[in-house]
């Protein structure tokens, strides 16, 4: 018995809707690229400010040219292109990667900088000049995390054309967070917590050395006893003071405005 024509159109439908499922594929452009042609489309796209568009590009790279200089400078690129389209994560997973892939690359003093810079500027946000929000205010992580890279950078690699820059960053850094102590000491001093701000103020003249918050640290310690009747501890603690800080306002005209942020400073 012969079957309808009309019985097999079912089956043409569903073979023409794989097809076109194939055929919608996104095609690979690069498919007949150079590795070279691949870098500078890439390199193009970061001109241009296209660094979401470049970091594929990167990765297509590292793939073609395995095993090859290139192909380390594609991971350092992708790396920065991550970091400059606000993919913090990957790029610090991108160069940790690259560190232990490649631990005697001549390219290992930059890796170290763009991670510790990374961490550096890591969730100032681009309102913080707004509400003049600076690191001695924020989570520490980041600027702990930053300054270990700087160190490593600045004590593996002296002469590095960043090892200059990595030290004054982290000068900026160890100020910070001893301001941070301090900014915390303040708030719980100005709240009428003043053990919790003697604890916060001891901190921070035990944890650092030589750095401009520490004034501010002994101002607490001696207003906090004073606060709680503690007169002994209040003098020794203004003894100190004078000693260290015979010029300080402190004890004339209290607290000072906050320090100026880093783009004010820097």
């Amino acid at each position: 018995m012969l079957r309808s024509p009309y019985a097999i159109f079912p089956s043409l439908l569903v073979a023409s809707a794989l097809l076109a499922g194939c055929s919608s594929t996104p095609e690979d452009k690069t498919a007949g690229w150079s590795t070279d042609r691949i870098y500078a489309e890439a390199r193009d796209e970061m001109g241009s400010g296209g660094y979401d568009k470049a970091v594929p590009l990167f990765e297509k790279l590292e793939g073609r040219a395995a095993g090859t200089p290139l192909a380390q400078q594609a991971q350092l690129d992708k790396a920065y292109a991550q970091y400059k389209s606000g993919s913090k994560a990957q790029a610090i997973a991108t160069l940790d990667r690259f560190m232990k892939l490649h631990p005697a690359s001549p390219a290992l003093d930059y890796a170290l900088y763009l991670k510790g810079l990374i961490n550096f500027n890591d969730d100032l946000g681009m309102f913080s000049w707004v509400s003049r929000q600076d690191l001695s205010e924020r989570d520490q992580k980041a600027a702990k995390d930053s300054f270990e890279a700087f160190r490593e950078l600045s004590t593996r690699f002296p002469e590095s054309r960043y090892a200059q820059d990595a030290r004054q960053r982290m000068t900026y850094i160890v100020n910070s967070l001893a301001q941070y102590e301090v900014h915390v000491a303040r708030y719980y001093f100005q709240r009428g917590a003043y053990v919790a701000a003697i604890g916060r103020a001891q901190n921070a003249l035990a944890d650092y050395q030589a750095v401009p918050a520490l004034e501010e640290a002994l101002y607490i310690l001696i207003q906090s006893y004073d606060a709680l009747g503690m007169t002994q501890l209040r003098d020794d603690a203004r003894r100190v003071m004078d000693a260290s800080y015979p010029q300080s306002t402190y004890l004339t005209h209290g607290f000072k405005n906050k320090q100026e942020p880093w783009w004010k400073v820097w």
